[in-house]
């Protein structure tokens, strides 16, 4: 393959992908400082709750594990036991004790999914523009973009 081939072959796989890209990147950045979950007095918007749970969960609605709604716990079922020193308010996320790597690595990630938003951008820019196949640009942009919400809403 030559370098025109490959050009063009990432110009469309970038096409397709990049919708996704920017959003796992922007709700990623949420979920590292905890901006989808209630603690204390904050309360989060309800879309940032959906995206974030699209993000985790792949679904609009957040399903915790091993737990179904559908099927009803059996007569002899016991709560399970909560190690000792469990949080009860998920506060331990939002503890004013974080360490300075742990702050100084969610702010690196923060600027990693910027960059990442940032560059996906610049990207589709030049794809849509330079390409001189624009109908096709456009319908993989379309399919990158629609796809995905119709795979969620089917969920």
């Amino acid at each position: 393959m030559n370098g025109t081939v490959l050009r063009r072959w990432h110009t469309y796989i970038g096409l397709l992908c990049a919708p996704s890209l920017i959003f796992m990147c922007l709700t990623g950045a949420v979920q590292l400082f905890s901006l989808h979950e209630a603690h204390g007095d904050y309360h989060p918007y309800a879309w940032v709750e959906k995206l974030s749970s699209v993000h985790k969960d792949q679904a609009l609605e957040h399903h915790h594990a091993h737990q179904h709604a559908d099927a009803p716990a059996p007569p002899d079922a016991k709560p399970a036991a909560e190690p000792p020193g469990a949080d009860h308010d998920h506060d331990h996320d939002h503890d004013e004790s974080t360490s300075v790597g742990t702050r100084a690595l969610k702010v690196f990630l923060l600027l990693v999914a910027l960059g990442l938003t940032a560059s996906a951008s610049l990207g589709l820019w030049i794809a849509l523009t330079q390409s001189r196949q624009r109908k096709l640009c456009w319908v993989l942009l379309g399919c990158g973009t629609v796809l995905p919400l119709v795979f969620v809403v089917l969920g």
